[in-house]
């Protein structure tokens, strides 16, 4: 089993706080930033094979995770292309690193130990979604069929719940998937979400929703939900 953390993004809707460094690595309490956050709650999970793409502030990032002294083997894909395209092009550029089960998370993602735990031991592949809270204007949602995710993206409202990007996906699955986005970059369609090359192929690659409700698994996309996601932090360390 591998992680797939997607850290390529500018972070422009953080302001002054991704000046410097990527917006992983912002500071969500005296402890952790998100992305140590992140490779520590792997580690406590078994999980220690990463693959790790970069972009923004690569060598800074490098540089940030190889001194946290964790005993990781990390893999960096830089993706060239950062500014100009999505994340479908990262995972395009780190797809030959990707041959085993995969957990796959945005590098802005904070979850909780419980939720972590939960995806790596699913014997189905599976994405988080939450029955409990109000779907999102401009983030992801998922559309249900019968028992699996038919449609992931910002755009679906009918019969959709919240969904974030923490996923188990199961070898057979991702190649399924994993073939898609090779499809889609190699036609030159890399502006797009890696879950509109899945929406391609939903029927053969098939992943479950996992309902966390109101449990802390959230994006960190601007200061303000830094701000709320830092508390939530605190609160669980206490």
């Amino acid at each position: 089993m591998k992680a797939l953390i997607l850290n390529s993004g500018l972070g422009s809707r953080m302001g002054d706080i991704t000046n410097t460094h990527p917006k992983c690595m912002t500071e969500i309490d005296d402890n952790d930033t998100i992305v140590s956050r992140q490779l520590k709650l792997l580690k406590s999970c078994g999980v220690t094979d990463i693959v790790m793409t970069t972009g923004y502030f690569n060598e800074v990032l490098q540089e940030y995770c190889n001194g946290l002294g964790l005993d990781l083997n990390i893999e960096y894909i830089n993706n060239p292309k950062y500014r100009e395209t999505n994340y479908i092009y990262s995972i395009y550029c780190a797809r030959e690193s990707l041959d085993d089960d995969i957990i796959m998370m945005h590098g802005d993602l904070v979850f909780t130990l419980d939720i972590l735990k939960r995806i790596i031991t699913s014997r189905k592949s599976v994405m988080t979604i939450s029955s409990t809270l109000p779907l999102p204007e401009k983030d992801f949602k998922s559309v249900i069929t019968g028992e699996n995710i038919e449609k992931v993206g910002i755009e679906f409202f009918d019969s959709a719940y919240a969904a974030q990007p923490l996923y188990k996906i199961k070898k057979e699955d991702w190649k399924v998937w994993l073939d898609s986005i090779v499809s889609f970059c190699e036609k030159g369609i890399t502006s797009c979400y890696a879950e509109n090359a899945f929406n391609e192929v939903s029927d053969k690659c098939l992943i479950y929703p996992l309902d966390v409700k109101d449990e802390l698994c959230s994006e960190i996309d601007n200061p303000e939900d830094l701000e709320r996601i830092s508390r939530e932090v605190n609160k669980l360390r206490k």
